[in-house]
């Protein structure tokens, strides 16, 4: 089967490891169906071992991977944002730079395009680990029908950020990616549902999300909670979601972000999957 042209944007900032961002781009290089061009946005300035990886990988694939470089960091919104821009493709792949993507995930997202041609947004479940693949700490499962989707956005998430492939004119239409530290994504969703664009998620895991106790403990504290608290206030102001949805969110992230790291690594591990 034929496929059309899409695109892969990523964002890369300095603190990325770089055994993870090779592991990022050896899942890609690895698929069955590949994109004919890959955006890396520079959220700043990036480590030369980060750097050299990306040259290499241009060197290997001429003409594949577009860099976009950003002079100081913005935010991971703001850089996507840019990247969604530059973009060549109506179809881009959104993807972690330390996430590892099953060989099949561009090709089945590509059928739901081909057999939907009112589809604006695809995603899927996701295996989450740590340290390697195989030792995995949970499943998110998340909504797979436009309806549930919907609303299910209200409560949390309803897409795995790092999974989704969506239409470029959609996202466009929509407002594109705005800064909201730790909603960029769940922003962008209800804005294009708001719009009308038209959701699914594959019944499938199509991508291996690392996580671990790191990622746990900075999901805690006082900080965190304002930043949370923040964007949903954002969330609310769009219409999309009550104000019992918003207390409602805001007292259960509330006692989740205050609670020892031990209790916190059991509910997102157990209760939140």
């Amino acid at each position: 089967m034929e496929y059309p042209q899409f695109s892969v944007l990523m964002s890369l900032y300095i603190k990325e490891k770089a055994e993870y961002f090779e592991e990022c781009m050896q899942s890609i290089f690895r698929q069955t169906v590949m994109p004919d061009e890959i955006v890396i946005v520079y959220d700043g300035p990036i480590s030369d071992e980060l750097k050299g990886i990306v040259e290499r990988y241009k060197k290997e694939n001429p003409g594949i991977i577009k860099t976009i470089e950003i002079g100081e960091n913005r935010g991971l919104g703001l850089a996507l944002a840019e990247g969604v821009i530059h973009c060549s493709n109506e179809l881009i792949a959104r993807m972690d730079t330390d996430d590892i993507a099953r060989e099949d995930r561009f090709e089945k997202q590509m059928d739901m395009f081909l057999q939907n041609e009112n589809l604006d947004i695809c995603g899927s479940h996701i295996v989450e680990f740590e340290g390697s693949k195989e030792h995995i700490l949970s499943i998110r499962k998340v909504p797979v029908t436009h309806k549930e989707i919907a609303e299910y956005q209200k409560q949390r998430s309803a897409f795995n950020h790092m999974t989704v492939m969506y239409k470029r004119s959609s996202v466009l239409q929509a407002g594109n990616y705005e800064h909201c530290p730790l909603m960029e994504d769940d922003m962008l969703w209800i804005r294009m549902l708001i719009a009308g664009a038209k959701g699914i998620n594959i019944d499938d895991y199509l991508v291996y999300a690392r996580t671990g106790s790191a990622m746990i403990e900075r999901r805690g504290g006082w900080k965190y909670f304002r930043k949370y608290r923040s964007g949903r206030k954002k969330i609310y102001l769009t219409g999309y979601i009550n104000r019992w949805d918003y207390y409602k969110t805001i007292f259960i992230q509330f006692i989740v972000a205050l609670a020892p790291n031990v209790i916190r690594r059991y509910v997102f591990i157990n209760l939140l999957r």
